[in-house]
């Protein structure tokens, strides 16, 4: 049996083509704003350290100890998640539209990868904003009593956005797979 022979791409199919290239220095980009936030979370772990264990508060601190802790520790959870939505992109992305990573087999691919696509991705990312939303809603309602009333609204109103926005894509997602649908 013999393997059909390659096609080749006429000039300007094959600039076409070649163009996705172009999104590997953002996708470079992206990495070093993922280290960026590594610089961060451990600033912010170092200060929560600093804070908790050796009671360096900063000056003109009203909050309770407890408060302190948990929005630190909120904000770094946050730093998690946009770190996590960085890969998602950056792996997710670059897979999709530039070029297979080859992972094929490696005990370190992730399970989502190999299903991955650019609906699958939108869906996943937006699950992410809507976690990340989630981390500052909640850090605004410890910080409620000290925010104006319309801020606080606005930020609900925002994270409920997101929220249908995600509901949007996930249904999208869901009618457009032929032969998913549920038997009656």
């Amino acid at each position: 049996m013999t393997t059909p022979p390659k096609s080749r791409l006429g000039p300007l199919p094959y600039l076409i083509f070649s163009s996705r290239w172009l999104q590997l220095p953002l996708y470079l980009g992206l990495i070093v704003a993922q280290a960026i936030y590594v610089v961060q979370f451990v600033r912010e772990l170092w200060h929560l350290v600093d804070a908790t264990l050796f009671g360096h508060v900063a000056p003109g601190t009203t909050e309770s100890a407890e408060t302190t802790i948990m929005l630190t520790v909120l904000g770094l959870i946050d730093v998690v998640m946009i770190s996590n939505l960085l890969v998602m992109v950056i792996v997710g992305g670059y897979e999709t539209f530039v070029s297979r990573l080859r992972l094929d087999g490696h005990p370190d691919q992730p399970e989502w990868l190999s299903h991955v696509n650019a609906t699958v991705l939108k869906v996943k990312l937006a699950m992410a904003i809507i976690g990340i939303s989630s981390i500052h809603l909640l850090a605004t309602f410890i910080k409620a009593a000290s925010l104006d009333p319309e801020t606080i609204k606005w930020q609900v109103l925002l994270h409920l956005a997101f929220v249908v926005s995600a509901l949007a894509l996930a249904y999208i997602d869901r009618i457009m797979q032929p032969g998913d649908k549920p038997a009656h």
